[in-house]
């Protein structure tokens, strides 16, 4: 994976602007700390911090190539996997190629088939091509979202790159929030409506999309959804087919040039992805789970965590004879890296299980340049309690977020009159809702069940996709999540919603699928989520940074939290509901108020 950057603007010869564009391909540096290369011609500018990963010689960017008398040039972060069936088929069409790396092939797709080749393509990418000839730019992002692209436009022209802050690097871009942003941040974060970038002016290229920029103006085009049709395969067909298109999906995310690992917590969708690796990977196999400091000592099981994670994860690690590592995180380190959590995002993010993902993702790297990760299966497959409950899925509005009128109560009375929380977000529910694509034959039972797998695919897991791509990024570490593949999330649309509870279990026909794949053990395991510590130590440390907000009579909180409502949280740390989905209360909400207060004055926040 890497970092791009890049700055459109017609009215002014760019070749004079290489100062600005090495400091905001500078920014993105820990995406691609391998190299960084910049582009220049009349109108543009190009900047590409680059992780190598495959072909190190052969896949520098930014990447010119000549065709037909015309140049090309292209940034681009991501990895096909589709790489050599395309390859054969331009290779067919006349084009030669000087190297081995996909991004060869996605720049000669450009040339070849146009605006449509996103089409064509499996894989995780964002990515910009310049046609010299044309003067036009062309800005293209994956189907899920995996890959981020932001961009803005001002009177200095086009500006666009993988994270907020090359952005920001821009002299003319500058770190304002207005109350749509506020809305955002305080109604639905961690999440983030689709296509906004919180900060104004920046919005964010949404999943399956595609850009076209010319003198002419800019125009958006989406490439690509879900459609629904009838679903004739029955439930064996149906179970074997997931298993194939599961395991063709991990067997593609194997290639590399460069050390690849997996992620193992001992849950149904890590295990598959390890099981499947260790009979692909053709090379020893490294595994990796994270815990906390005294976990064992302090775990208390509850409805949704109902047991550690340790016993499946050495069940995994015997059967199927991996290296694995342990790692566990200090309650003081998990405090330290919250700040860098909120660099990795140039946000507030998800508090401790951001910086405790960012800390596991370094300790990855020292091994593997390259991991595989179970995100998103239980979004396609059905894995939260709004998936099955009746009165989750019946209620209007965001079933992750119950906190909505615990989360307006703690602004400052400015905000708590200007800021109508209830209605934003009900708003941007029906919004999405009404996007939903039905078939005829569905019955008002499937509505209801596709209309909670589209809200989840684009918000909880664009969310957890963010999260995934910033943190393991910002340690220069390539995630991969083969359940994300697009092929698999077409089949999966239309498999009838009680299927995937099969036998009473969520993910039940996942479940299916990998029967004989896994220990009976960990196939049948309750979900349990990410962990977090329940260590008092970090109450501790979270009531202390907090109480030193409150004592800071000047801190930019105020600006946005009432005082007294922050010092009663300080006092008990206990918040009635989880903030986000299953998380955030008690000292993970201290730690997310902080996580504010320091992007506010880091950031240089304006609000206006």
């Amino acid at each position: 994976m890497c970092g791009i950057t890049g700055w459109l603007q017609f009215n002014k010869d760019m070749k004079q602007e290489q100062a600005q564009i090495n400091k905001m391909t500078k920014t993105l540096y820990y995406r691609g700390p391998d190299e960084q290369n910049t582009y220049s011609s009349n109108h543009i500018l190009f900047g590409h911090s680059r992780l190598i990963v495959i072909d190190p010689s052969g896949g520098k960017q930014p990447m010119v190539k000549e065709h037909n008398c015309r140049r090309y040039v292209m940034v681009y972060n991501g990895e096909l996997y589709n790489t050599d069936a395309l390859r054969s088929q331009l290779k067919k069409a006349g084009h030669t190629f000087a190297s081995h790396s996909d991004t060869e092939v996605v720049l000669t797709s450009y040339i070849e088939w146009g605006s449509s080749c996103v089409e064509k393509m499996n894989g995780i990418f964002a990515f910009a091509i310049w046609d010299d000839k044309n003067e036009s730019l062309y800005l293209a992002r994956d189907r899920l979202g995996v890959k981020p692209l932001f961009y803005t436009e001002n009177s200095d022209g086009f500006i666009f790159g993988s994270e907020i802050k090359a952005l920001l690097a821009h002299r003319s871009v500058k770190p304002v929030i207005k109350e749509e942003g506020l809305l955002d941040l305080f109604s639905l974060g961690p999440s983030r409506t689709p296509g906004s970038g919180i900060y104004d002016g920046i919005k964010e290229l949404k999943p399956a999309h595609i850009m076209q920029v010319s003198k002419q103006g800019k125009k958006i085009t989406r490439y690509w959804n879900v459609q629904s049709r009838p679903h004739r395969d029955t439930l064996e067909e149906t179970s074997e087919r997931i298993k194939m298109l599961v395991y063709q999906a991990a067997k593609r995310q194997l290639i590399a040039d460069k050390p690849v690992s997996t992620f193992l917590s001992g849950g149904l969708d890590s295990s598959a992805l390890t099981a499947i690796a260790s009979k692909e990977y053709g090379e020893e196999l490294h595994t990796y789970s994270i815990d906390y400091e005294d976990n064992k000592k302090h775990f208390k099981s509850n409805d949704f965590q109902p047991d550690s994670d340790q016993a499946y994860i050495e069940k995994m690690k015997n059967t199927f004879q991996t290296n694995h590592h342990y790692e566990t995180i200090t309650i003081e380190a998990l405090a330290e890296t919250l700040k860098e959590a909120v660099t990795a995002r140039d946000l507030p993010g998800m508090a401790d299980i951001d910086s405790s993902l960012f800390w596991f993702c370094r300790k990855i790297k020292q091994q593997a340049v390259v991991a595989l990760s179970g995100e998103c299966a239980d979004e396609i497959f059905g894995g939260y309690p709004w998936f099955y409950k009746e009165e989750l899925l019946k209620r209007q509005g965001f079933p992750w977020i119950d906190s909505l009128p615990e989360r307006h109560q703690l602004l400052n009375d400015k905000w708590r009159k200007q800021l109508n929380m209830k209605e934003y977000a009900l708003n941007r529910y029906t919004d999405t809702v009404k996007e939903t694509p039905y078939s005829a034959n569905d019955t008002e039972t499937e509505k209801q069940h596709k209309e909670m797998f589209y809200l989840n695919m684009n918000w909880f897991m664009s969310t957890l996709l963010e999260r995934k791509d910033r943190m393991s990024m910002r340690a220069s570490l390539e995630v991969r999540v083969p359940f994300a593949d697009h092929e698999l999330v077409e089949y999966i649309w239309n498999v009838p919603s009680d299927w995937k509870r099969l036998g009473g279990m969520e993910k039940g026909i996942l479940r299916k699928a990998l029967e004989g794949v896994l220990p009976d053990d960990v196939l049948y395991r309750k979900k349990n989520p990410y962990p977090k510590t329940h260590h008092p130590k970090y109450t501790a440390i979270m009531t202390k940074k907090i109480n030193e907000i409150i004592l800071s009579k000047d801190a930019p909180l105020y600006e946005l939290i009432d005082p007294e409502k922050l010092k009663k949280l300080a006092d008990s740390a206990s918040f009635q509901v989880p903030w986000f989905g299953q998380l955030m209360t008690g000292p993970q909400l201290l730690a997310y108020l902080w996580q504010v207060n320091y992007w506010l004055d880091s950031y240089n926040i304006t609000i206006k």
